[in-house]
């Protein structure tokens, strides 16, 4: 049975822990939405692993794991990740690895437009910074930049001239900021191309043809219900459909294919940045539960906010068991 979990609250529900333990259980281990603003933490005997793109089960021998089209990749992130665990002496191959060619690509000026945009907000959304909300922006816009656009010099150059030629105008006259070097990001990104060649490529016929070979797959989403783009507490949200919802978009999986879907859920509330959160502790109760349960982020390390346990935690998801952790 193919299987989805998805975070129930705000994110941080312990769906590492989780997704760790079922991915024992399954073939490939999919990443169907988000980009490097999330993040699941891992701890294997004394060994502590964060992961921000790859799915956790890549610590296991013999899985398989996928980077989906609906996840936006930061390839300087992605190579740290890659290079980290090479490190720690896993041996990533193109076998263990996949990111679909279809995945859409953060640029440093997303990055930049991120955090120029948050110091115009007057109700400031409390965004990583990471250039995540950007970048879906292009992708919707239809000027996006793909993985597979990294491995050919031609399509590269035109779109990236094609993003330049606009950004570099907004960046100036309404933000008053400096111009981006067209041949400084080039080589850059034809760079990166280069080195992640070997994990690119057609995830989504990958996917299908595994599962119609009997193959088990388990899809994990990023960040939780409240934060679903449609969904959650809108406009504090993330920029993708982090619900189940988002599992057949972001990987070309139908959801006949689907069997079950988990939905993760802690049991006190915690959410990282801005919007309503109607159960938040006071300050001593809520400095109380930060440190005992160590409740600051994975990627930023910001502290989150922490509440009672909220009983409305499913609203928007798809689920068919809640599991508390």
């Amino acid at each position: 049975m193919n299987l989805v979990v998805v975070g129930a609250q705000w994110g941080d529900e312990g769906k590492g822990k989780l997704i760790d333990i079922l991915s024992q259980q399954v073939d490939i281990t999919v990443r169907y939405q988000g980009g490097n603003n999330a993040g699941h933490t891992v701890i294997v005997g004394q060994r502590e692993y964060v992961f921000h793109l790859i799915p956790s089960a890549i610590l296991r021998p013999s899985k398989t794991c996928v980077i989906g089209n609906g996840v936006v990749v930061d390839p300087k992130a992605l190579l740290e990740e890659i290079n980290g665990l090479k490190k720690r002496g896993f041996s990533m191959t193109n076998r263990q690895l996949k990111v679909s060619c279809n995945a859409h690509v953060v640029m440093p000026y997303h990055r930049i437009m991120d955090q120029l945009r948050e110091t115009k907000r007057t109700n400031k959304i409390g965004t990583t910074g990471r250039g995540i909300g950007p970048c879906y922006s292009d992708k919707i816009g239809r000027m996006g930049i793909r993985m597979i656009d990294l491995l050919n010099p031609w399509v590269l150059k035109a779109k990236l001239e094609d993003n330049l030629n606009e950004k570099n105008d907004i960046f100036t006259k309404v933000y008053g900021h400096k111009r981006y070097d067209f041949k400084k990001i080039y080589r850059e990104y034809l760079g990166y191309g280069l080195r992640l060649k070997s994990y690119i490529c057609d995830t989504s016929l990958f996917l299908n043809e595994a599962i119609d070979r009997k193959k088990k797959v388990l899809f994990e989403g990023a960040q939780g219900t409240f934060l679903d783009v449609d969904f959650g507490t809108y406009p504090f949200v993330t920029s993708s459909n982090a619900t189940s919802a988002g599992v057949c978009s972001g990987t070309g999986v139908p959801p006949a294919k689907i069997g079950k879907v988990i939905a993760a859920a802690k049991a006190y509330t915690t959410r990282v940045g801005e919007g309503p959160f109607p159960t938040e502790f006071g300050q001593e109760m809520n400095d109380l539960i930060r440190s005992k349960g160590r409740e600051f982020g994975a990627t930023t390390g910001r502290p989150r906010r922490c509440g009672w346990f909220d009983k409305y935690i499913s609203v928007g998801s798809r689920r068919d068991e809640i599991i508390v952790c």
